[in-house]
């Protein structure tokens, strides 16, 4: 529900903080006291169009910010999640600045949103119904949910979206298929002669690098021969390193024997220390001898290598991959090719999953109109029943269902569902907005949101001069539904109607007030909670006009008793 509402600097509203309760609040006061600035600004926290003209004069800019305690698994969570916004708590927070320059900013719980995410949020949190309607009933785009909603829908509704899209990407992937298999048999004999080329080269993962390594040391195996077999000599032969390293080793151990000292003798240190070296030494000469072994390559070898080289290369300039990728192109075409041959079983397969699940949306489809139609039927008797004690007892409403052709359906079915009204008899029913009055809508709609209570609204409604054109016992008899909407959802009613304040939980008061400053004086709109005797006093008035008699506030003691 609506919890708080501040605002600033919006038209005659220089600073105005209000918190409500539940059930139902009336907000009354005289005419042109500010009621419609009050709904003028909600309606900008709630993503309403901006104007420079909303914010007060002499002011940079004007704020609005609106409160709401929701359940925890309201629909609204899920659509702020949708739009990447995590809410930790229950309470959510819309704000609206709006510049004098035109510019305007919106946030949800200080994060900076669009307008246009705020409006999805604040359609679902609040509903204005009279002059400033913004949703309301009035839109048929919203009908068909609502029937769903009264009938109990909600969940075939759902299954019936989830078959349409199973369908959907049934014959999505049959006319797939049929494309890519149109396009391959177009391609047939290149396809065949491509996949020839590539099986006679028959091209390896990794094959390039391994090539071009290849060559690049063929190229350069002379002269790395060359540098190789000058090391090889240095290490071995009469006069090199590692025979006058020999010799030395066997005179030094011919010493240590000699000098008889075992292994305390210096000369054995010695003679490790020289095996170990010509052991290294060993080490290295065969390790260029296998590598000279490595590149003794055939006559040919560089010429083979190249001839293949660059023909891998060729052939992927020519199909405009990489080298690395021929041999998965190679997968794909011989798989292009047999999926040719396995096309008409394919298809036949796919085609018929399509079927099966067009079958399964039809069925359902019919099954939710069926019902839909049992459930608008329903509606129609329900909200004709509250049309009498609203001074409507010669409307006539209507749920006009208008079922199309099972190919015309999608992804909520066959039914297309408005709300038809008759306001005379002898007229033709027509829709709300065209056909009733402002006041004569409001009470449309009043009725409708009795039937529907819960089901398909939002938390908040708010009704603005819902009365309008009646008195006496139907205005009462306002009232009451209002008072019974209050038990489901909280109900904020804008009202003139004595009766209609009388049975309210709450009860603000708008009034206009003069504020002196030192640059002169200005009007600003007030809001003031009313205790039990003011709120005698303003029902009194209402009941009166400007001068309030003892008979006017007897009166309104009678009907502040009655909603007791």
């Amino acid at each position: 529900m609506l919890a708080a509402l501040s605002i600033r600097d919006i038209v005659l509203i220089d600073k105005l903080d209000l918190e409500f309760g539940e059930g139902l609040s009336a907000l009354t006061g005289e005419t042109g006291a500010g009621k419609s600035i009050l709904l003028d600004a909600l309606s900008l926290a709630l993503g309403g169009r901006g104007d420079a003209s909303l914010v007060r004069k002499g002011a940079a800019q004007g704020q609005v910010t609106a409160s709401f305690d929701l359940a925890p698994n309201h629909p609204v969570f899920a659509l702020l999640s949708e739009n990447g916004i995590a809410i930790e708590d229950s309470v959510l927070i819309l704000r609206r600045l709006q510049g004098g320059d035109g510019r305007s900013r919106a946030f949800i719980n200080d994060l900076g949103v669009s307008v246009q995410l705020l409006r999805q949020v604040g359609r679902v949190l609040v509903e204005i119904h009279g002059q400033h309607d913004e949703r309301a009933l009035i839109d048929p785009s919203g009908h068909r949910d609502l029937v769903d909603a009264f009938g109990g829908l909600e969940q075939d509704a759902a299954q019936l979206v989830s078959r349409y899209e199973a369908w959907a990407d049934a014959d999505s992937a049959r006319l797939r298929h049929e494309s890519e298999v149109a396009a391959a048999r177009a391609n047939a004999d290149y396809l065949a002669h491509a996949l020839e080329e590539l099986q006679t080269l028959s091209p390896e993962p990794g094959e390039e690098e391994a090539l071009s390594s290849r060559r690049q040391l063929m190229m350069s195996a002379e002269k790395i021969a060359s540098e190789l077999n000058e090391a090889l000599d240095a290490l071995q032969g009469e006069g090199t390193t590692g025979a006058r390293l020999a010799s030395a080793l066997r005179r030094i151990e011919r010493q240590a024997t000699a000098a008889g000292a075992g292994s305390a003798s210096p000369f054995v240190a010695v003679a490790d220390a020289l095996e170990r070296v010509l052991s290294e030494t060993e080490s290295a000469r065969e390790k260029i001898e296998e590598t000279l072994s490595a590149m003794a390559f055939e006559p040919g070898d560089l010429e083979r290598t190249e001839e293949r080289l660059f023909a891998l290369r060729a052939l992927a300039r020519k199909h405009r991959v990489q080298v690395d990728a021929l041999p998965a192109l190679q997968e794909k075409l011989a798989a292009d090719l047999s999926a040719i041959a396995t096309s008409e079983s394919r298809a036949a397969e796919l085609a018929e999953a399509t079927n099966q699940a067009r079958e399964d949306y039809e069925q359902a489809a019919l099954l939710l109109s069926k019902a839909r139609a049992k459930a608008a039927k329903k509606l129609d008797n329900e909200v004709e029943g509250e049309l009498a004690p609203l001074k409507l007892e010669k409307a006539r409403f209507l749920t006009a269902v208008d079922t199309v052709d099972l190919q015309e359906g999608g992804p909520a079915g066959i039914d297309r569902i408005a709300f038809f009204v008759a306001a005379n008899p002898g007229t033709e029913p027509g829709p709300m907005m065209k056909v009733a009055s402002g006041g004569e809508l409001a009470r449309f709609i009043l009725a409708l949101k009795v039937v529907l209570a819960s089901r398909g609204s939002a938390p908040t409604l708010i009704f603005d001069e819902v009365e309008s054109g009646v008195g006496g016992a139907t205005a009462a008899a306002v009232g009451e539904r209002l008072a019974g909407l209050g038990e489901s959802v909280q109900v904020l009613a804008v009202t003139h109607a004595p009766q209609v304040a009388a049975l309210a939980q709450g009860h603000l008061r708008i009034a206009k007030e003069a504020v002196a400053t030192a640059k002169g004086e200005y009007m600003t709109t007030r809001v003031a909670v009313l205790s039990d005797e003011e709120r005698r006093e303003e029902v009194a008035r209402m009941l009166a006009g400007q001068t309030i008699t003892d008979e006017a506030r007897a009166a309104a003691d009678r009907l502040l008793r009655k909603s007791a």
